[in-house]
């Protein structure tokens, strides 16, 4: 295990020119200090979980003092926003303070969320808010406990300067990891700017470092675009099957990894509502739980617009190959979709009634208003042999005769398969979670933490690491939320 002066820094983004960055050091903030941190962030970076109590952990990294080994910088990019393309984004209030190599080889980009003014901060004041600064230090780890691809947070720093949003809140700091930052955005800017020689620089580069089997393609950029439509496709499923709404899937938030990047004023279903709107912003919906899908295909396209300059033949040809691999990303979902919603049925193989037995619960859930997480926990309890009806599951429906008729379609589609139940309630509570970061938990983790007791930050943390463990003492954290928790309003503002 290292110290924070021993880490590896590889920095590769700042081997690149100045077209792609700024560079600059962070603006600390006043009175910082540490409110939690992340062992299990740490041991990406191979970092001596003892570190966190050193003073010069808050030092390094709440930006006051130089962190050895570091070439900090702020990162340009561009973006559809709601459908609308801005000229100039980037690193408003992030810095990236390098990349750290670990003993496995593996690349961790660390970054300092809330780090002060950059050039790309346009009105803003380059802060962020303990309440948002939260809600991502979570979330985070929630989705990596899920099993969805996102970035990691490695610990999470309050302090006495006062930041003003719709009201003075508390200025916060997150250390962000992730094996790269670079969005859809980061291309964009570039193409826009007719600046083909730094975007093909920058494919080279992304190429180089993430995607290295891509090197010796006839056309490496569209395998490259090929490769990160494949990706984005799956995690969108992975979304979708595990009820996640983003809230802000511009293209300056998507990232070029797959990653889940940049956590706003996203949901986890609580009820099924498919036409969840989680972003108080969004005022036509255009980021709806159900819209995801067509979003992230959108976005996908305004990528391989991007990548066009750099693809092989006529525009005409480079296009048409383009949209070949566009076309590609409906069946590429629809297969993760369908195989992640199969395992959360217990089921181990494919039937042609698959479809619309999966269609004719969602409609069901969503009619009812039942608790989704709840109900396919639940469901992994269902007797497949019983000639009785489930009972706590009927209890959870309005609709009990169209819910009968559906049990028994299931149960009848189990005893086609020999279902075991012992064997299938383990592999279904391996993919159906009992816990999720509902945003009544994170809003009373918050509610304390304003109030100076951060105990249920790291309780979360904990708790949605390992989200299919039963936690027989932390029970209470699968329930549903109580009224004043349901359809809490968040805001992008952080």
């Amino acid at each position: 295990m290292r110290t924070l002066e021993q880490l590896h820094f590889s920095n590769s983004y700042a081997g690149l020119p100045d077209t792609f960055h700024t560079r600059l050091r962070p603006t600390p903030l006043e009175g910082s200090r540490l409110l939690s941190f992340n062992p299990a962030a740490a041991a990406l970076l191979d970092l001596d979980p003892a570190e966190a109590q050193r003073p010069e952990f808050t030092r390094y990294l709440s930006g006051a003092a130089p962190l050895p080994g570091s070439e900090p910088l702020a990162a340009l990019y561009a973006g559809h926003q709601f459908g609308h393309y801005v000229p100039q984004l980037g690193d408003g209030r992030a810095i990236l303070l390098g990349e750290v190599q670990n003993s496995r080889g593996e690349r961790w980009e660390m970054q300092l969320k809330g780090a002060g003014l950059t050039p790309y901060s346009r009105q803003g004041d380059g802060r962020a808010v303990l309440r948002s600064s939260i809600r991502e230090y979570l979330a985070g780890e929630a989705m990596h406990g899920l099993g969805i691809p996102t970035t990691r947070a490695l610990c999470l720093f309050g302090s006495d300067e006062e930041v003003w949003r719709e009201t003075l809140e508390k200025g916060a700091l997150l250390v962000r990891l992730a094996p790269s930052h670079v969005r859809f955005g980061s291309f964009e800017v570039f193409y826009y700017r007719r600046q083909f020689e730094p975007l093909r620089r920058l494919t080279d580069y992304v190429i180089e470092h993430h995607y290295p089997q891509l090197g010796d393609e006839d056309d490496r950029y569209l395998a490259l675009f090929r490769e990160v439509t494949a990706r984005t496709a799956r995690l969108i499923a992975l979304w979708q099957a595990v009820g996640f709404a983003h809230g802000v899937m511009n293209t300056d938030n998507m990232s070029i990894l797959g990653l889940t990047l940049d956590y706003g004023p996203y949901a986890f279903l609580d009820d099924y509502d498919p036409g969840l709107i989680c972003n108080h912003s969004d005022y036509q919906g255009r980021y709806a739980f159900d819209r995801q899908p067509a979003v992230a295909h959108w976005n996908l396209s305004r990528l391989g617009q991007a990548l066009l300059p750099l693809l092989d033949g006529t525009p005409q040809a480079a296009a048409e190959r383009a949209n070949a691999v566009l076309g590609e990303y409906q069946e590429i979902y629809a297969r993760h979709y369908h195989a992640a919603m199969a395992e959360k049925l217990g089921l181990r193989d494919t039937q042609p009634g698959d479809a619309a037995l999966m269609g004719e619960l969602l409609g069901l859930l969503a009619a009812d208003h039942v608790d989704y997480t709840g109900f396919f926990r639940a469901l992994g309890r269902c007797d497949s042999a019983a000639e009785a009806i489930n009972v706590p599951l009927r209890d959870l429906f309005l609709q009990r005769d169209a819910y009968d008729r559906w049990a028994a379609a299931y149960t009848a589609r189990l005893r086609a398969e020999q279902s075991d139940d012992a064997a299938r309630r383990q592999a279904m509570d391996r993919v159906n979670p009992k816990y999720i970061l509902r945003n009544y938990l994170a809003q009373q983790a918050i509610s304390r933490a304003e109030q100076g007791d951060y105990d249920e930050i790291g309780r979360l943390l904990r708790l949605l690491q390992a989200p299919f463990d039963e936690h027989p003492d932390l029970a209470a954290y699968a329930a549903p939320p109580p009224d004043w928790g349901r359809r809490l309003t968040i805001s992008c503002s952080s």
